[in-house]
């Protein structure tokens, strides 16, 4: 072994390489944990370009030196010294019990077992294991490129790449977690690191229009929320309509108008108009969604319907149209449906009285006439049953006072 004062006399700053430390002897693998110029050390776990910090300590110092050597067995410091040109490894601190240095900007490539050594007689030994994380990419989304139909599927595709070890993909719809498929792995080539890919399947809805749905790493070496990625939905789906009158108080003799609103995606391009049970006004005329009223009238009271296509879908929305007059009125159409039938009823009821009146007047009347032209007709011909010949009886009906009392009574 070699000693600790020639050794120490040719570590020198300017030394980029020193000669691999001799395998430590059979003694020194026997040291009890209790011997306190045992070094000590710990393994360190580090993201690709982070900064580890390596330290070995021992209990008691027996003014030996320290000394950190990396995984080619390459001496990294001697104590105070620096025995390899590489700036990312500098002393971070120095005691006669501790030695601690520091390795920034860590690459895959310095992933493995470091020792710290004290030389004593026999020569003491701790391996420290570096692990280097390979931090993932931020993830990709793909299957965004087109707008979806409500009621249909779509597949999306989430993928990170550099991954060590790989990582875990997380899918979201808004904050809710979803049930994605499994990871791929796919290890990279001449590269310790591994890509990998998850899908999801969606059933769209209406309601799914610019949600937004996330894939998240889950790697150790991210902090939760550190890489994640999300694109809205595009979702087409048929017009929800609705109809917005100008005013909530339309009065008779003003203008009006009522607008049709699809609320569709994409939004609708054609709007039919028409009015339930009857035709649309004279005075109402279209104008795409907006039906304009040029003088409201009672008459125009009514149920409007207006159909909205956008080339998905058809729907359609209903407006009740009750007009009021100057003093605050409403006709409403159903209660002067009403009350025009019970007119109806009464004006015809009492047109079949009348006119069984006017029958019954006219069998009296009839019945009357008959029974008084047959009286007149038999006082007439009175006193001419006796005359002998036909002039004789002629003049005994027409004469005689007698016979003419009788006529004159009758007719009064």
């Amino acid at each position: 072994f070699i000693t600790h004062p020639p050794l120490h006399t040719l570590i020198h700053p300017s030394f980029s390489r020193c000669p691999p430390l001799p395998p430590p002897s059979f003694h020194s693998l026997d040291i009890q944990v209790n011997d306190p110029l045992q070094p000590v050390t710990s393994d360190e776990t580090v993201p690709a370009g982070g900064t580890v910090i390596l330290t070995c300590r021992v209990a008691e110092s027996d003014n030996s030196s320290l000394q950190w050597s990396n995984t080619a067995q390459q001496t990294l410091y001697f104590g105070e010294k620096r025995a390899l040109r590489d700036n990312r490894i500098q002393l971070h601190r120095s005691t006669p019990t501790e030695l601690s240095i520091t390795i920034s900007d860590v690459q895959l490539s310095d992933e493995g077992e470091y020792t710290c050594s004290i030389f004593t007689m026999p020569v003491r030994t701790a391996r420290a294991t570096v692990t280097v994380l390979g931090v993932p990419g931020k993830p990709q989304i793909s299957g965004f490129e087109h707008a979806v139909k409500e009621g249909e599927k779509v597949t999306l595709t989430c993928t990170s790449t550099g991954s060590k070890p790989p990582a875990k993909l997380r899918w979201y719809k808004g904050d809710q977690l979803l049930e994605g498929g499994p990871e791929v792995v796919e290890p990279v080539e001449d590269n310790p690191t591994y890509n990998v890919s998850s899908e999801l399947t969606l059933e769209v809805s209406a309601s799914d229009d610019n949600t937004l749905i996330a894939c998240a790493v889950n790697h150790p070496s991210l902090a939760p929320g550190d890489k994640r990625s999300e694109h809205a939905l595009r979702v087409l789906y048929s017009p929800n309509v609705q109809i917005q009158p100008e005013s909530d108080l339309p009065r008779e003799g003003e203008k009006f108008s009522l607008r049709c609103s699809g609320n569709g995606n994409p939004e609708p391009t054609n709007y039919v108009w028409d009015k339930k049970d009857g035709e649309l006004p004279l005075l109402a005329k279209p104008d795409g969604a907006v039906l304009n009223f040029l003088t409201l009238n009672k008459s125009d009271n009514g149920v409007y319907v207006c159909h909205a296509d956008n080339g998905i879908g058809n729907s359609q929305g209903e407006y009740t149209l009750l007009v009021q007059d100057e003093a605050g009125n409403v006709a409403d159409p159903t209660a002067m449906s009403t009350t025009s039938g019970m007119d109806h009823a009464v004006i015809g009821g009492v047109v079949a009285v009348i006119v069984f009146i006017l029958l019954c007047l006219l069998i009296v009347l009839g019945r009357y006439l008959i029974r008084h032209k047959g009286t007149y007709l038999t006082h007439e011909a009175k006193g001419s049953d006796d005359a002998p010949d036909a002039d004789t009886a002629i003049i005994n009906a027409e004469g005689g006072h007698s016979g003419a009392e009788d006529k004159k009574e009758y007719f009064i």
